[in-house]
């Protein structure tokens, strides 16, 4: 038996805001951090809590450690917060559930007592919509995924003015961390009808309106596209699952503190040619997620006349797509400490193989096959 549920109501498009004015005579604390304060985007938010008294943290740094969990909570305990509002990125709203979560279980608060709004300012996580959060332990440069239903806010906000002030290479980056999400669930060991139909959605929008949200960050209509994909992306993972591409990129990420999406985009073509395994043929049938993978090239009107054709063209436009947002293909090219990288070697084997998403990709994954994709990336 499978499950696809979400109990976050979406609220989406302009003025999407404006739902925040509802909120009465509450406590707040918006979580955010310290960019985003620069930028007077929690001030924004801020203004449509207009019945409101709301304090701001803005301690949160990218890959949100322990401490600043810790700090969180201390500042939600300072002003007795009556609700959470994340606004951010992913790291924002990662550490604002945990906060929650951890604030509730603390202080012995009732889950319907303490309402949690995630204002999304890029479009890439989807977190506003899991039961997921990433939190870092610097000292051991380990990046730990929590897991639990307690962690999904009950609310999302997706307006796309929020993210227009975006960088290009911010928006590149969240935005191939949206297509790998979708890509990964699509094949997962986890795939259902469900999350198929919101990944297939969500990775027609990237490849139609990535490019133009990355030309032109004031493109309202490409901003809202991409953070509905986004949102969908979450929907589809946090249902079926991801893979090795997620478990290698958390390994990547928490020692080699390269952006999360996109190390995800530098991993993904050769992920995919992972999966689909295309010399794995038995009595002329390719493999399901070679399958899927060519369903998707068909999808894009990529040329896709058999599963080896339409596998290869998906590859190649991944690849492309990548050019187009001027992300390296290789951590060489990133400018990584190559002698670094060797040294850590045998320490990212390990972490990818122990991540909990490698455990859904669609092809058993061995530590052979993690240090072959390895080669790959490291150039």
């Amino acid at each position: 038996m499978q499950e696809f549920s979400f109990s976050t109501r979406i609220f989406f498009g302009e003025g999407a805001l404006e739902r925040l004015s509802r909120v009465e005579d509450k406590r707040g604390l918006i979580v955010t951090d310290r960019f985003m304060a620069g930028m007077k985007v929690p001030d924004k938010v801020a203004s449509h809590l207009t019945r409101c008294t709301v304090t701001v943290f803005d301690g949160v740094v990218p890959d949100p450690p322990i401490e600043v969990v810790t700090a969180g909570v201390m500042a939600f305990q300072a002003c007795n917060a009556e609700v959470v509002i994340a606004v951010g990125g992913g790291s924002t709203i990662d550490a604002a559930k945990a906060i929650r979560a951890i604030a509730k279980q603390v202080l012995n608060i009732e889950t319907d007592k303490l309402e949690c709004f995630a204002v999304p300012t890029t479009s890439g996580t989807g977190s506003e919509v899991t039961d997921y959060a990433v939190i870092t332990d610097k000292a051991r440069g380990v990046k730990y995924p929590l897991d639990s239903q307690a962690l999904r806010p009950p609310v999302a906000i997706l307006d796309p003015e929020l993210t227009v002030s975006a960088p290009p290479v911010v928006t590149a980056d969240a935005g191939m961390d949206v297509l790998t999400h979708a890509l990964e669930a699509y094949v997962s060991t986890g795939a259902n009808d469900f999350s198929d139909a919101m990944c297939e959605k969500a990775i027609t929008l990237v490849f139609r309106f990535l490019p133009l949200a990355f030309l032109d960050g004031e493109d309202l209509l490409a901003r809202e596209k991409m953070h509905n994909a986004s949102c969908m992306a979450g929907l589809a993972f946090n249902s079926a699952g991801l893979g090795v591409n997620h478990g290698m990129a958390h390994a990547l990420g928490g020692k080699l503190h390269i952006a999360h999406g996109r190390v995800n985009a530098m991993l993904l073509p050769k992920v995919v040619r992972f999966n689909a395994d295309l010399t794995n043929v038995r009595a002329g049938e390719y493999t399901l997620a070679a399958k899927k993978y060519q369903r998707i090239a068909r999808i894009l009107d990529f040329p896709a006349p058999s599963v080896l054709l339409g596998v290869n063209y998906l590859i190649q436009e991944l690849e492309a797509l990548n050019r187009t947002l001027q992300i390296p293909a290789t951590l060489k090219q990133w400018g990584a400490d190559m002698a670094q990288v060797r040294a850590l070697r045998p320490e990212l084997v390990a972490a990818a193989m122990a991540d909990v998403t490698t455990g859904m990709n669609p092809r058993p994954v061995r530590e052979a096959d993690v240090e072959a994709i390895l080669d790959q990336i490291i150039d």
